[in-house]
């Protein structure tokens, strides 16, 4: 089945910069009928909304400061939002804080894991068939840092693999059956924003900065266009429970089939 984002109601997190930004003006071009922002950057947030709005029309994209780590905020926006427009039709679950610094990583569990969890729930919640709603999908941005393992950044490392488990577990059938509400993980390679630059990565270990650092100049680059054109060819095809690689500014790959092999060895000893 081909889905279409023509028209759609889309609530999306940490989108005023980067790849969410980037995610947001190709969804213009994909003709939906309204894009809802939810991030903390005002300066960067406001101008976008009036950029895009100035291009496709008044009221098509909204931006509204929200820190998703603020669980009560967080929910009552939700609700705001499906009363204001009548539905929501996609949620993308994207805010996200790279950093294991000592003053900032239960932040970025915050905001990684317990935020994007509240944000799948309450899409479902408010999209829900067997509930009045008339189904959905929602996204969440996990990570290449989700299926793999590296002493660079262990806490970061360990929220991108929950953001996968969680995806996978509550896509599967047995719930998508009775919600009709998709839900997608999308594994991002490593990606040219704000997040990986020094200003932004930290570590619980100061002497290991300078390192992680070279190390992630190994890597190869997509640029954030990339990733968000992988993001919306995954949307137009993917089953509910699927696991996406959008990596080096390839195609999106549907890695589902790896990702159940590997469980499946994880697990095969569990009597």
């Amino acid at each position: 089945m081909a889905y279409s984002w023509a028209s759609k109601i889309v609530v999306i997190t940490g989108a005023a910069t980067g790849i969410g930004a980037a995610i947001v003006r190709q969804l213009m071009e994909e003709g939906v009928s309204n894009v809802l922002i939810l991030d903390v950057d005002a300066k960067a947030g406001v101008p976008l909304q009036a950029e895009l709005n100035s291009k496709y029309g008044k009221g098509k994209v909204v931006f509204y400061q929200c820190d998703v780590s603020d669980d009560d905020g967080f929910r009552k926006l939700f609700d705001t939002i499906k009363k204001q427009y009548g539905n929501i039709d996609v949620v993308i679950n994207n805010a996200g804080i790279m950093n294991d610094r000592l003053n900032v990583y239960k932040k970025a569990i915050d905001v990684n894991v317990t935020a994007l969890c509240t944000g799948t729930l309450k899409g479902i919640e408010h999209m829900r068939k067997d509930k009045g709603g008339f189904g959905g999908t929602v996204i969440n941005i996990s990570s290449i840092a989700g299926i793999s393992q590296s002493p660079l950044l262990p806490i970061y490392f360990a929220t991108k693999s929950a953001v996968l488990q969680f995806s996978n577990c509550i896509g599967m059938d047995e719930y998508y059956s009775k919600t009709k509400v998709r839900v997608l993980a999308i594994c991002f390679g490593a990606t040219s924003t704000p997040l990986l630059t020094k200003e932004k990565l930290g570590s619980f270990d100061p002497e290991f900065e300078d390192e992680m650092l070279r190390i992630l100049k190994g890597y190869t680059y997509q640029n954030p266009e990339d990733a968000a054109r992988g993001v919306i060819e995954a949307f137009k095809e993917a089953k509910s429970g699927t696991t996406w690689l959008i990596n080096a500014g390839e195609s999106a790959l549907d890695i589902s089939d790896d990702i159940g092999k590997a469980f499946g060895i994880m697990s095969s000893k569990i009597i």
